[in-house]
């Protein structure tokens, strides 16, 4: 019998193709990838990065939440720019959402994101013992 649960919150934005927002396999969940999207209209928030950045950190912390978890239980994040010139802002951002320790991390320069965002963020959580 799978220990596979699925991880589904109107909190934040519904997939937008054959994914779950997240997927809990025994204490560790892995969270698909967040672009800033508002929930409620499934529409980018702004043209600001920065609104962005914020936008994508709430959607993962709702699916966190959802999970029986917070972004202080994430481990690994992953983030996508499309310009790398917003690695300072988005730096600043996170330091608004998260605290030591912080989670290890990338920071990947891509050509496109979906729905034109310039940012998005997927992490693994581990929750529990």
């Amino acid at each position: 019998m799978s220990n596979k649960a699925v991880i589904n919150t109107e909190k934040a934005p519904a997939a937008i193709g054959p994914y779950s927002q997240a997927i809990k396999a025994g204490n560790t969940v892995y969270l698909s990838g967040q672009i800033p999207l508002n929930p409620e209209t499934m529409e980018i928030v702004s043209d600001d990065f920065e609104a962005q950045a914020r936008q994508v950190f709430t959607n993962l912390q709702a699916v966190c939440e959802e999970a029986a978890g917070s972004l202080g239980d994430i481990v690994k994040l992953n983030l996508y720019l499309v310009d790398l010139d917003n690695f300072a802002i988005v730096n600043k951002v996170m330091e608004e959402f998260f605290s030591m320790p912080f989670p290890a991390r990338a920071a990947v320069g891509v050509k496109a994101l979906p729905k034109g965002s310039q940012v998005e963020a997927e992490a693994v959580m581990v929750i529990g013992d």
